[in-house]
């Protein structure tokens, strides 16, 4: 058998209970609505980095818990006990960088709220950037959102095309649901 191209593709290969299947067919390039959803997706992402994804998708109920449900007002407010718990907090990755980047990264988003009334109204205002100038904004307003960071943020959350292959079935349910 060959080499999946792409993770359509690979998802194919997998029983329907896998983790990356289900992310796939659910998640992985539908618009998202809600801030602190939004928020929870680049949480996620910037803990990604340098690890696989499936260990991310396997932490992902663990990082929700341990991050007020992704609550973005909550998370800007957290004090160094929080960041003590977090670190001591073996269902997540423990790493100082990427704590302090979340919470820095939450205070900003909540001067983008201010500013825009909502975090996707600020990203929808950027709706025709190129990654490119994308990624030149976000490495200007967060910490820890490098080139592939932000590049599967927007991907994740359909701010960017490239989520899903034209055969996709679920590119297909992600094209009518924007449609409507």
């Amino acid at each position: 058998m060959e080499k999946p191209t792409s993770y359509c593709e690979y998802v194919n290969t997998l029983k329907e209970e896998n983790l990356h299947r289900i992310y796939h067919d659910t998640e992985y390039g539908f618009e998202v609505e809600c801030d602190d959803e939004l928020f929870g997706r680049l949480i996620l992402e910037i803990n990604q980095a340098g690890l696989s994804w499936t260990t991310i998708l396997k932490k992902q109920d663990n990082f929700r818990v341990a991050f007020s449900n992704f609550n973005i007002k909550k998370i800007a407010n957290y004090k160094e006990k929080d960041i003590e718990r977090l670190l001591a907090n073996s269902g997540i990755i423990r790493n100082k960088l990427k704590i302090n980047a979340v919470i820095h990264n939450a205070n900003k988003i909540i001067e983008i709220q201010k500013k825009y009334g909502s975090f996707k109204g600020w990203l929808n205002e950027q709706k025709n950037l190129d990654l490119e100038s994308w990624i030149k904004l976000f490495k200007a307003n967060f910490k820890f959102t490098g080139g592939e960071i932000t590049k599967e943020f927007l991907m994740s959350t359909g701010y960017v095309k490239g989520a899903h292959i034209k055969s996709c079935c679920i590119n297909k349910l992600i094209k009518e649901s924007t449609l409507q």
